[in-house]
């Protein structure tokens, strides 16, 4: 059992990394976290205790995590661009910082190291092929960690959405923040089954797991079932019963992301990932329930209404119709 319960969050104002900290917060965690601005980063996540520091700079990142047993790396290159020349810079820090604390570092991990030939139902072990530039990067990320001699913790998900969702995620592209839901855009084939993954769940089963230090290997790896959608355009419908209305869900003009890719990094990595939303995807969490028991799992409309209510995208008059758990 884990008895020195400080941590440091690289990554807090995200969605993964704001959420795995409010989660070890309600554990008794005390809460470091790091950021360029720390006193904005404060108005936004006052839970924390926020320091100032880069975590491209790697005496910045030792010196937050002075003290801590447990480094959550969920920080990711602004605006998602020139992951080849951040990502692991990053990781590399996060290693020094864990060796000179001593500390775990915990990585919330993505769908993108695999490809197509580990689909639809993927394991732990599964074989990781990427395809793309940023699914390679990812691999190379975690092999990084894996050779580093640091003890470590993977927790690996499907698409997030929560309160906290980045603007990053497909879920804000789906239903724009800001204003009242008025379309739904969905970018998968709908009868196409797809794996999504409720934020503050995902916090709460990394810090079930941390209070099992004990029993975590020293290079420890989990996946996260989330929520499944056999058919993949339900999560869509889903979101329109909870906003109660007759919204119209679309379809994302794939032909218009490809004419533009040439001239935008992001729609060319959005590009990449096409892949992942026309084949099933699911994760395999049978080891993370040995392991703890259960996963927490938020119904699906509860999680959706917090979600767009955290966005400010549910209308003031919109009322819940009962929904299916997926």
């Amino acid at each position: 059992m884990t008895t020195d319960k400080q941590a440091l969050i690289l990554g807090g104002t995200g969605g993964s990394g704001g959420e795995i900290g409010l989660a070890l917060k309600r554990h008794g965690w005390r809460i470091r976290a790091m950021g360029r601005n720390p006193q904005a980063a404060a108005r936004q996540t006052p839970a924390f205790e926020w320091v100032k520091g880069d975590a491209m700079n790697r005496d910045d990142v030792i010196a937050a995590a002075d003290g801590a047993s447990v480094i959550v790396h969920a920080v990711n290159p602004p605006g998602y661009r020139n992951w080849a020349g951040t990502v692991v810079p990053m990781i590399e820090n996060t290693i020094a910082a864990a060796h000179a604390a001593g500390a775990r570092v915990v990585l919330p991990g993505t769908v993108y190291n695999y490809g197509p030939d580990a689909l639809p139902l993927i394991a732990e072990d599964a074989p990781q092929s990427p395809r793309t530039r940023k699914g390679k990067i990812r691999v190379a990320l975690e092999e990084r960690l894996a050779q580093a001699g640091v003890r470590a913790l993977i927790l690996r998900a499907g698409d997030f959405f929560g309160p906290r969702t980045s603007r990053n995620s497909w879920f804000v592209q789906m239903v724009k923040p800001g204003k009242p839901a008025s379309s739904i855009l969905y970018p998968g084939q709908s009868e196409v089954g797809h794996a999504w993954c409720y934020l503050p769940d995902f916090g709460e089963t990394v810090a079930r797991l941390l209070e099992r230090e004990d029993d975590l290997a020293p290079f420890a790896r989990f996946h996260f079932g989330g929520h499944y959608f056999e058919r993949g355009i339900d999560f869509a419908e889903c979101i329109r019963d909870v906003v109660d209305a007759r919204l119209p869900i679309v379809s994302l003009p794939w032909f218009a992301v490809r004419l533009a890719a040439p001239f935008n990094e992001s729609l060319r990595e959005t590009l990449e990932m096409r892949y992942l939303w026309r084949q099933d995807l699911k994760l395999d969490n049978s080891s993370l329930v040995r392991f703890l028991g259960a996963e927490p799992h938020t119904p699906i409309h509860d999680a959706l209404r917090r979600t767009l209510e955290g966005q400010g995208s549910l209308p003031r008059s919109a009322g819940v119709r009962p929904l299916a758990a997926a």
